[in-house]
């Protein structure tokens, strides 16, 4: 996945799950959905757009682009397969959830790799 922080793969993330459930994302859609001032998040929408991870239409609409989409999928997968792992395990699912966010920024692309082969669920 290379080196991004993990503000960035958040913010990637949430575009990803937002532009599942709605017809088009806006700025609007991400401080609801994260709580974040507007201000923080037009300068992380700024960053995006400049690494080239999305694109801003003239109506405000945000789309992943071909990179930021591949990102943000290989984060979801592995907040998903963290989550899965740990409810089997017997944790809460709110608490798998919130651990499993933090799993996925922490292991390489190496190690994720390395556990899901050698872990079935």
């Amino acid at each position: 996945m290379g080196i991004i922080n993990e503000s960035t793969e958040d913010y990637l993330e949430t575009i990803l799950l937002l532009n599942k459930k709605l017809p088009v994302v806006r700025a609007v859609d991400i401080v609801e959905e994260l709580g974040y001032s507007k201000s923080s998040i037009s300068n992380a929408l700024k960053n995006l757009k400049e690494k080239g991870y999305i694109t801003v239409e003239i109506h405000g609409y945000i789309y992943l682009t071909s990179t930021g989409l591949a990102l943000a999928e290989s984060i979801y997968e592995r907040h998903e397969w963290f989550s899965k792992w740990l409810i089997s395990l017997g944790v809460d699912e709110d608490l798998a959830r919130k651990d499993a966010c933090q799993l996925e920024h922490a292991l390489s692309d190496v190690s994720f790799e390395a556990i899901k082969k050698s872990i079935v669920l």
